[in-house]
């Protein structure tokens, strides 16, 4: 596995976890890599010295702790944010333009949708939504 240091146009740093330098290539010329930060999709690599994970002397990540994080979080969000469905994209501008009293929201939006809120200086996070346990 290589780690890369990754960018978006707003300079948003962050990192991504690849086999190889094809893997980054395709995924980024699909439009499959996204930032965390502002959603958008035009993902480049940030000048870094890559990081090359070999064997076993590297901690691997176990899936039950990761699902269990990811649910926890899930559950955080849904005790303390808002659900406003596909409504997200419009109740995070009414937000941002003072239409309505702030407070955390969470929904669905388009990949056009967060890129325009990212245009606007709306700060929005996309999260892997797991399912919660049975």
């Amino acid at each position: 596995m290589i780690v890369f240091s990754l960018k978006c146009p707003a300079d948003h740093v962050f990192e991504g976890w690849f086999r190889d330098n094809a893997a980054f290539d395709a995924q980024a010329a699909s439009g499959d890599i996204t930032c965390a930060v502002c959603g958008d999709t035009d993902i480049v690599k940030a000048p870094m010295a890559p990081k090359i994970l070999r064997g076993s002397t590297e901690p691997k990540l176990d899936p039950a702790a990761v699902k269990a994080a990811l649910r926890a979080i899930r559950s955080e969000v849904e005790a303390n944010c808002d659900y406003v469905g596909p409504n997200f994209a419009e109740e995070a501008k009414r937000i941002h333009f003072g239409e309505v009293e702030p407070h955390a929201i969470y929904g669905e939006a388009t990949k056009d949708e967060a890129n325009d809120l990212a245009d606007l200086g709306v700060e929005i996070a996309k999260l892997p939504w797991i399912e919660p346990e049975n």
